[in-house]
Parts: C-alpha cells; sequence; structure tokens
C-alpha cells in the first residue's frame, strides 16, 4: 500500500467509465469527489456579537438594515440567508440576508443597530455599532435545508411573467428552467444516503463543513426509477460550517427578482468507494435521470405537470412540451460545480481534507406533510 488515496471527481469517473468496468474501477479509485453550486435559500448564520458594556439582551436587530432574529441568548442572532429589507425602501428588495452572510465573510464592515429588552441585569436599551468576522465571537453557516437529491422543472404555461424562486418564467411556455446538476448532483449518486450521513465532512462554502442533521422536507420516500434515482425532490441536507474560514468566492448574495434575496453556495461532497455498488451507483447519465416539469400557472401547491423530462434533453438547450421547442437554463451553475469537484480533490490528496465516517444515518422513511388550513367546524344551527 501507498498510503495515498486515489481520488477522481465525478465527471472524471463517469468519463472513465467509458473504458472500464464497475470492477476494474472499483480497484483503481479510492474516494470520488462531487460539488454543486447553486442558490439555497434555506441558509442562514449564527452570529454571537459579544456583551457590552453595559450589557443589552437583544429584541430586536437589525445587520445592515435587514431583520435578524434575537429570540434566544443575550446577543445570540440567526440571519436568514432570505430575509430582505422592506420593499417599500430604496433597494429594499433587491438586497437581503445573503448579501450580509456574504459581505461578512469577505470581510467587510456592516453597521448594526438594536433595541434592547431592558431588565436588572441588562440595562442598555439600544446599540448601534459596526460589526465584521473580526470583531464577533462565533459566525457560523446553519442551513436548514441545502442540497436536495434532485429537483423539479419550472415552466409557465399562462399568459403573464411569473417571477418565482426558479427566476422569471416566461408565458405561453417561453422557457424552461431546471435547478438540478442532474448525473453530476452530489446526492442523485448516492440514492439512499448509504455514504452520507451526520457527521460528514463536506466542502461547504470554501471551508470545510458537516452534515449536521436531515434537511427539512427531507422527503426520501418520493417515487423512484428502476435506478433508484427519485423522480422529483426527495432527500435533502442540513449542513453547519465555520463561515471565518469561507470563501467568498463560494458565498454570494443573489436575488430573484420579485421574489427575494437568496445565498449562491458551493457544496462538495466525497464518497468513499466501498464497494462496486458504489460505483455502479455513480454510474448514472443525465438520461438516466428525470425530473417533473411544472407549470407555476397554476396558483396551487400540487399544479399540473407536463409529464417527465430528463437531464440530457434540459442540457441540451431545448426540450419539447405538447409539440413545442422550449429554451432550458439551469440555476446551478454545472461549471463551478465541476470546479469545487476538483478542488476538493486536491484537498484529500494534499491531505488538507479528510473524509469522516457518519456517526448515524439519516432516516429513509420521512413522509412529506402538507400544511393544510385551519376551518371552524360546521355549526348544526
Amino acid at each position: 500500500m501507498a498510503g495515498k488515496a486515489t481520488v477522481w471527481t465525478l465527471a472524471e469517473l463517469k468519463a472513465r467509465l467509458e473504458s472500464l468496468s464497475i470492477a476494474e474501477a472499483t480497484r483503481q479509485v479510492d474516494v470520488i469527489t462531487t460539488g454543486t453550486f447553486e442558490p439555497m435559500e434555506s441558509s442562514g448564520a449564527i452570529i454571537n456579537l459579544g456583551p457590552t458594556d453595559p450589557p443589552i439582551k437583544l429584541r430586536q436587530c437589525w445587520l445592515d438594515g435587514i431583520p435578524a432574529y434575537s429570540g434566544f441568548g443575550a446577543v445570540d442572532l440567526y440571519l436568514g440567508a432570505a430575509q430582505s429589507l422592506d420593499p417599500t425602501s430604496e433597494g429594499g428588495e433587491e438586497r437581503g440576508g445573503g448579501h450580509v452572510i456574504a459581505d461578512l465573510i469577505a470581510g467587510k464592515a456592516i453597521p448594526l443597530r438594536a433595541v434592547g429588552y431592558v431588565t436588572d441585569c441588562y440595562p442598555r436599551a439600544s446599540l448601534e455599532t459596526v460589526i465584521s468576522k473580526e470583531t464577533i465571537n462565533q459566525f457560523y453557516l446553519y442551513n436548514p435545508r441545502n442540497l436536495y437529491q434532485n429537483f423539479i422543472v419550472g415552466v409557465n404555461g399562462g399568459d403573464r411573467p411569473l417571477y418565482t424562486y426558479l427566476g422569471p418564467l416566461q408565458p405561453q411556455l417561453g422557457n424552461a428552467v431546471y435547478a438540478c446538476g442532474g448525473a453530476l448532483s452530489p446526492l442523485l449518486n448516492d440514492p439512499y444516503l448509504r455514504l452520507v450521513g451526520i457527521g460528514t465532512r463536506i466542502f461547504l462554502g470554501g471551508g470545510i463543513g458537516y452534515v449536521a442533521w436531515e434537511g427539512t422536507q427531507h422527503f426520501p420516500l418520493q417515487k423512484r426509477l428502476a435506478n433508484d434515482t427519485p423522480i422529483g425532490p426527495a432527500a435533502t441536507l442540513a449542513l453547519i460550517g465555520d463561515a471565518k474560514q469561507m470563501d467568498p468566492f463560494w458565498v454570494r448574495g443573489c436575488y430573484f427578482k420579485h421574489y427575494g434575496a437568496s445565498l449562491m453556495l458551493g457544496v462538495g461532497v466525497p464518497l468513499p468507494v466501498l464497494d462496486q455498488e458504489v460505483i455502479a451507483r455513480c454510474a448514472i447519465r443525465d438520461e438516466d435521470v428525470v425530473a417533473p416539469i411544472i407549470d407555476f400557472s397554476i396558483p396551487r401547491r400540487v399544479r399540473p405537470t407536463f409529464g417527465m423530462v430528463n437531464y440530457a434533453q434540459l442540457k441540451s438547450g431545448k426540450i419539447k412540451i405538447e409539440g413545442k421547442t422550449v429554451r432550458t437554463a439551469p440555476l446551478t451553475s454545472l461549471y463551478f460545480s465541476q470546479r469545487i469537484a476538483e478542488i476538493l480533490k486536491n484537498w484529500i490528496q494534499s491531505g488538507r481534507f479528510t473524509l469522516t465516517e457518519p456517526i448515524a444515518p439519516l432516516p429513509r422513511d420521512r413522509a412529506f406533510l402538507p400544511q393544510q388550513p385551519w376551518m371552524p367546524a360546521a355549526s348544526d344551527d
């Protein structure tokens, strides 16, 4: 044994499987690296300001005008990536928590304004200051829902433009937007999360992070193809990592017109090659993975679909819907996703990054429960 791991990116593996068998590839490689760079609005930052003199217990707080949640420890905050300014203020709709998080990671100074809840031990009533990542204690991302295992394709069959979390959808099936890297998407190559669990070390925002828990809306019971890949949104992960160690190149605030703020985030997941099954799972091609085409012009939770489409068709730049040619575009940066996989490969080879075995598996039996509005019981009168 040379004592050194052989690491391939997912794209390299898929290319080499053109000439290698599953068994041969299993013998040659130890780790497969994957990556994605896409909007992940269910993200946010925990920040501890440190005590003031006299002390303050935060009741309300704003970072560069963006409201942050302060309903726990005296000077602890949670800033959501999708939190926005008052949309009636100048530029208010176009800047949000994701932009502030990215600015803090980049080392910028951020104005802070706070109102205190006055008590005997916290007599201070207000605070105005400027903070940076160097002047605060803890600053880490805790993201309740990242890394969707597959997603949907959005279209608009109506007669006016729609502004959605996938971006603008043009009327009369003017475009189609998808938000998954297809066969290069990390979790689609580990469909039952055999290799990823609580405690898995990952690339997060240019630094090192971890899988903290199942993500919100985690839905591993999604229907699947014969190759076990889900036909729509399925598993998700909750991620955590030290934002002070992150790289602003891989954490960027973004804005969707007339929808709101979000966060472009780079995530890379290593897949250890335990046996031939790992390679067989990673052998999927874009034509082997499908997503549903959803019509956003119907304002309901369950919207009609135009059937399924595979990612080879989506990545070709156009698909057919009811005989009409519709142009397609990804929200995920396929180029930067592969760059992340290459960076993670280099980190492992150089010894900067070591793999961890999960300390607990992620659940495979979670149902997806929609919320129903409360309706009063009918009166007998």
